[in-house]
């Protein structure tokens, strides 16, 4: 009976699955934490099935980080729901709570970190720049308005596309534009930060101009370095990447799983990486 009572699960629900380096993250934190009997697993979670699989999910269940495509899913699941979560649409984190489930979204902590890391520190007197209006857009933008931002520009391939993201700048705070992908030599020289929310082929084209920004993060961490991340470096200028994201988002879901500070530096070696 003692160990059932030690004994706590988490996971990561998304589809596809199997590439998710989450566990390596949550696995390391707990061991550093002295959570021996604490497991993180990955879970398959297609379209339509979170609220199944959350449902039937049992006691030792503390939490479980959401990806793709379960996201809007988990917001409309929860019964709490942080503001954050609310300005974004979407959460990455439900968290078990005495009456049910509460929904977090710390992917904004994973752009504020990894920003962080670039140095970027004052996004106050110039524009940041946010290419791409889907999903991870939106995270950047609350980011952006946390830092302290009061502009930014969402780059997308049509105003109609931008909608999405530029309510939810509004929404939080920030005065949103829309500008089109040839108004990125203009715009990013003078940028306070580029965050780039695109795959690689999309962005192609744009290299030579998004380039020109001194702090560039790409989102994407696989492979690594992107073309972009390479030109910028070239260039001159500092950028990070998508692991940097994934690391700055899980030491939030690991203090609300366990109660804890998380272990940032276990954290951090185990995707061979040096926290901040």
């Amino acid at each position: 009976m003692a160990d059932e009572v030690r004994r706590r699960r988490a996971g990561v629900l998304g589809s596809p699955i199997a590439h998710s380096r989450s566990p390596q993250l949550h696995l390391a934190a707990y061991r550093a934490l002295g959570l021996r009997d604490w497991t993180y697993e990955r879970i398959e979670c297609r379209a339509g099935e979170l609220a199944g699989i959350v449902s039937g999910l049992g006691a030792e269940w503390v939490g479980v980080s959401v990806t793709m495509p379960g996201k809007l899913e988990a917001l409309e699941f929860a019964t709490e729901r942080t503001e954050r979560a609310v300005v974004v649409g979407s959460a990455n984190t439900l968290v078990r709570t005495a009456s049910g489930w509460r929904a977090d979204c710390t992917d904004v902590d994973g752009v504020t970190g990894a920003l962080a890391e670039l140095g970027v520190t004052d996004v106050s007197s110039k524009p940041a720049i946010v290419i791409g209006a889907g999903g991870t857009a939106r995270p950047a933008l609350v980011a952006l308005a946390e830092l302290g931002a009061s502009e930014a520009v969402v780059v997308a391939r049509d105003e109609q596309r931008a909608e999405g993201a530029v309510e939810c700048g509004l929404r939080a705070g920030l005065s949103v534009t829309y500008a089109p992908f040839s108004d990125l030599a203009r715009l990013c020289p003078d940028a306070s930060a580029v965050i780039s929310t695109i795959p690689a082929d999309a962005m192609s084209g744009h290299l030579e101009a998004a380039a020109t920004a001194p702090h560039v993060l790409d989102v994407i961490y696989h492979p690594w370095p992107t073309p972009l991340a390479a030109a910028v470096r070239e260039r001159g200028g500092r950028v990070t990447g998508g692991l940097s994201m994934l690391l700055n988002q899980a030491y939030g879901q690991v203090e609300q799983f366990t109660g804890r500070p998380a272990p940032r530096a276990e954290m951090a070696q185990a995707l061979g990486l040096s926290a901040l």
